[in-house]
């Protein structure tokens, strides 16, 4: 999309008066600056992150959660590891953050290649991780940090020039209010401290969670996203996910969210390349001490399912797990510098790119497309090289490999398009994990 018709659409947006109907809210288009994102950084941070466990597969960010069960292993190892009269809300003061360095945290987002940062403001315990007068001593400011965790951390990140925003959740497990009357509990506590959040900071990205208790007419949503669309001081072109209600997903909102692939139930968005995968490089989102190295993916893996993510239309969040100190594990540190390196040769491949609807089904090759020419990812070195059914009918084909200034051998024939892989020294190969060869044909069917 060019700059004037991405100004365009701003302005459309802006002028746009949304009304709280799911009617209405549905008609809003999708910011062009996250749909050419492609890649963002998941945080799960809180008080959570003291404790950092949860058996193997779980997600120790429902430690509060799962140590209620007497019988599980969590409740098992609080009581051998803290004892049993030690209680949730004990952690808070540990959790001090005292090593937290967010320029740090931001140079590491910018060098991963990633283009937005989501961190979780609050999550199911209610713990909040900025100044919020509507949880009193249940906050990063007056207990534990003493710190704008939040606020200090959206600076860092956009001085570095990329886009930030909050997960919120919706719900909290063991709020008074929220047992007692769900209703009082959105009128006077969640929507007055949701929309202090983002008059506070006017992120880029809402990402709410926690909303599966009720329809999004309870937590009056339709009515929240009205006012940030149309009175908030959050930028113009914000972006929402479809966490509203129980009957919200992949059905209303900005875009499907897909958690390790799963959706609660079957809509649209998905199928219309209007999504964004969340995973951990392990499997939990919190960091879990109960994880080994084994249990993290490799750079591979975590590009494969970048690559493939794209290829389908969607983004790739990422999640990390810092530690309560305020350290981000060297593990995780790592996996994001080797996709940096990646994408550094090869994001002309992922960046602004489109799917390719017409894409033949090939083993171990992604397709996406942009500007006229189409993207053949390879997830293993293509041998002697490649053979790509022409469904396009194009007559006659250019083509190069990211990372390696100069044209290689291709052709069209007998109904394939013919690429010729280059013959290159170990130390000559332009990167790892992927290899990336750009496609320009004539004839035929256009390529977006």
């Amino acid at each position: 999309m060019g700059t004037l018709t991405a100004i365009a659409l701003v302005t459309i947006m802006s002028a746009q008066d949304y009304k709280p109907t799911w009617e209405s809210l549905d008609k809003r288009p999708s910011p062009q600056w996250f749909q050419d994102a492609k890649f963002g950084i998941f945080i799960h941070w809180g008080v959570y992150s003291v404790p950092s466990w949860g058996a193997k597969e779980a997600y120790a960010e429902w430690y509060w959660h799962d140590m209620q069960n007497k019988n599980g292993e969590t409740w098992k190892f609080h009581e051998k590891t803290y004892g049993e009269k030690f209680k949730y809300q004990d952690f808070a003061p540990m959790f001090k953050a005292e090593l937290f360095d967010p320029d740090q945290w931001a140079d590491i987002f910018k060098r991963s290649g990633a283009k937005y940062v989501v961190l979780t403001s609050k999550h199911h315990e209610g713990f909040s991780l900025w100044p919020d007068q509507h949880s009193w001593n249940w906050n990063a400011m007056d207990v534990g940090p003493h710190r704008d965790l939040a606020g200090d951390l959206i600076a860092a990140v956009r001085k570095q020039d990329l886009r930030m925003g909050f997960y919120y959740s919706i719900y909290e497990w063991y709020n008074p209010l929220y047992k007692e009357d769900v209703n009082r509990y959105v009128d006077l506590h969640m929507l007055p401290q949701l929309k202090d959040l983002v008059q506070r900071y006017q992120p880029d990205i809402i990402w709410p969670d926690g909303e599966w208790d009720h329809p999004s007419a309870t937590w009056r949503a339709p009515e929240f996203l009205a006012w940030l669309f149309n009175e908030s001081k959050a930028p113009k072109d914000v972006v929402v996910n479809d966490r509203w209600g129980k009957e919200c997903r992949d059905q209303h909102g900005g875009f499907a969210t897909p958690e390790y692939g799963g959706i609660s139930k079957g809509g649209h968005m998905i199928d219309e390349g209007r999504f964004e995968e969340c995973q951990g490089m392990g499997k939990s989102f919190g960091y879990n001490r109960n994880e080994a190295a084994e249990n993290y993916r490799s750079a591979t893996e975590l590009l494969h399912l970048l690559i493939g993510t794209a290829s389908r239309g969607g983004n790739l969040l990422l999640d990390i797990g810092p530690a309560a100190d305020g350290r981000i594990p060297d593990i995780m540190q790592q996996r994001l510098l080797d996709m940096g390196e990646w994408l550094k040769v090869n994001g002309d491949a992922i960046y602004g790119t489109t799917r390719w609807t017409k894409a033949p089904k090939m083993d171990d090759v992604k397709f996406t497309q942009k500007g006229g020419a189409l993207y053949a990812i390879c997830l293993k070195w293509p041998g002697d090289g490649l053979s790509i059914d022409n469904v396009l009918g194009a007559t006659s084909v250019k083509a190069s490999m990211l990372g390696l200034d100069k044209d290689l051998d291709a052709r069209i024939e007998n109904g394939k398009i013919m690429l010729t892989a280059p013959v290159l020294n170990i130390d000559q190969m332009p990167c790892r994990h992927a290899y990336v060869f750009k496609l320009a044909l004539e004839g035929g069917d256009k390529v977006q």
